[in-house]
């Protein structure tokens, strides 16, 4: 079986039985191999969209991934304490549940290691090419397919699914000076393991995510620690136990027990949106997260620096013991004047104080706005995805772009969750790439995207779903919403109306063209 119509063409002479079996000409270009299907990225989503593709017994296709390894996001954020702030349970592929999981919320090492099993189990590394990064994909329209071009050679491909998600590019702070910095400067997404933090000045920017779970890392270790404070992160307690040896042997030995826990999981996490809808419902739970911050820390100087102005919830909410502590250390300060530029060996403040120190870490997340690839991707009239959306990016369903055919993006815009799981987000727009490619395949279709009016429709419906939220009218600013204002990351409301709407394939919601005779 087959996910799209193709002809049968030479194997790949580089990795024999996984290879591409096609050959064709780009405009202008040498004969390259053709696939099926290629994917972008080699975190949750390709690799879940691998999986699926080689259930249905689809074979010929590729994971373009830039690194050396599967995992994505799990592979790339190694830094010191970094683990899931979802319970390991659901944070899973549902078909391949883990009942090994050591504890209630997984590390970073134990999540990654679990995609490598899935990738090997499923025999999805041979469909891998590595250290393969893709500079440009463009949808040529006559033969109706696009042209990938990587790092290592370039494919043609009659769909394309973008699963590089938006936690993969770091977000550097832009501040003067940065590059006259003399000492080391890093991301918490690209940690560098090789130098020994012991003793030194640091300065940590960004209080987000990241950087409350590796600054109690770090802070026993090093000689100073300036913690460089935007806006106080809502922080809450972390729930978090080693999973027993007897429960590891019933979710082995009898895995409904497993399913069932992730059901309870799942459905109790639908209830947190009854708190994001509700600005008022939200104020009890910052009660919670008031009192965990009287419970850690002793200073009341420093619990007025870190409490939060805004509704909880209008920024990502946080779990964590230990970074409130870590913040109460003689060693730790907290800094909430504004940066404003950086010199050779300090940072300044608004305020003009130079805070000397030797290492600075950015804390500040990831280009999520402005995605990269938006830029390498051209539709049908040759714009980039970053043209189309000028900073705020939409997709039908999250999935699909008019103008840009047979082309999904997986956990694109408004497929963002501030309450769930994102995995079960993934595999409902998985379910969707292939019942798309099924009805391609069944009906003769060589090109499909969405029709505008369905798109912005549903984008409309997003931006009114938002209304009323604690993430617009909570008083902050924070990455749900775009440079215009508006929501384009989040799903605003309850998860399983998502998985509904995404099941089928809608040919009513899309403008479909046959197979080109070229390519009967």
């Amino acid at each position: 079986m087959s996910a799209v119509t193709q002809n049968e063409r030479p194997a790949d002479p580089g990795r024999g039985d996984a290879a591409p079996r096609s050959s064709a000409e780009p405009s202008g270009g040498e004969p390259v191999a053709h696939l099926a299907v290629a994917i972008v990225g080699n975190g949750f989503s390709g690799l879940g969209t691998a999986i699926r593709l080689r259930q249905a017994g689809e074979d010929n296709f590729l994971i373009f991934e830039r690194h050396d390894d599967v995992g994505g996001t799990w592979r790339d954020n190694s830094y010191p304490g970094c683990a899931c702030d979802v319970p390991s349970h659901l944070y899973s592929f549902s078909f391949a549940p883990n009942p090994d999981w050591s504890r209630s919320f997984s590390a970073q090492p134990e999540i990654h290691a679990y995609l490598q099993r899935v990738s090997a189990e499923y025999g999805i590394d041979r469909f891998t090419r590595n250290r393969h990064e893709v500079l440009d994909a463009t949808w040529e329209e006559g033969p109706q397919h696009w042209v990938v071009t990587t790092s290592q050679g370039v494919w043609t491909a009659d769909v394309l699914v973008l699963g590089s998600g938006a936690l993969s590019d770091p977000s550097f702070p832009d501040v003067p000076g940065l590059d006259s910095f003399e000492g080391p400067v890093f991301h918490s997404a690209t940690w560098r393991h090789d130098l020994d933090l012991t003793g030194r000045r640091v300065a940590v920017i960004g209080t987000g995510a990241s950087a409350i779970q590796f600054v109690p890392e770090i802070a026993p270790a090093v000689g100073t620690l300036k913690v460089f404070q935007r806006t106080p992160p809502w922080i809450m307690p972390r729930g978090d136990r080693a999973i027993t040896r007897l429960e590891k042997l019933l979710f082995r030995y009898f895995p409904p027990a497993q399913r069932l826990v992730r059901e309870a999981i799942y459905w109790a996490r639908e209830t947190f949106v009854f708190g994001f809808k509700d600005p008022k419902r939200m104020a009890k739970a910052a009660k919670i997260a008031e009192a965990h911050m009287r419970r850690q820390v002793t200073d009341p100087e420093l619990r007025e620096k870190i409490t939060p102005s805004y509704a909880m919830g209008c920024k990502r909410i946080l779990l964590s013991n230990d970074y409130l502590p870590a913040l109460d250390r003689d060693n730790v300060e907290v800094v909430t004047e504004k940066i404003v530029e950086i010199k050779p060996h300090a940072v300044v403040t608004a305020d003009g104080t130079e805070h000397e120190v030797d290492t600075i870490i950015a804390g500040t997340g990831f280009a999520i706005g402005d995605l990269p690839i938006s830029h390498r991707v051209h539709g049908r009239d040759g714009r980039t995805m970053a043209d189309h959306w000028d900073g705020s990016p939409y997709a039908h369903n999250g999935t699909m772009i008019a103008g840009f055919p047979n082309a999904f993006t997986l956990l694109g815009p408004n497929t963002g969750l501030g309450h769930n799981s994102v995995v079960f987000m993934i595999e409902s727009q998985i379910a969707l790439v292939m019942d798309t490619l099924r009805h391609m395949r069944t009906h003769g279709v060589g090109a499909v995207e969405p029709t505008r009016a369905a798109q912005e429709a549903f984008v409309a419906e997003m931006q009114r779903k938002t209304e009323g939220t604690v993430w617009v009218d909570g008083g902050c600013s924070s990455w749900y919403l775009d440079k215009h204002g508006k929501n384009s990351a989040l799903w605003p409301t309850f998860t399983m109306p998502f998985r509904r709407r995404v099941r089928r394939f809608r040919p009513e919601e899309h403008t479909i063209t046959p197979v080109a005779a070229s390519r009967r």
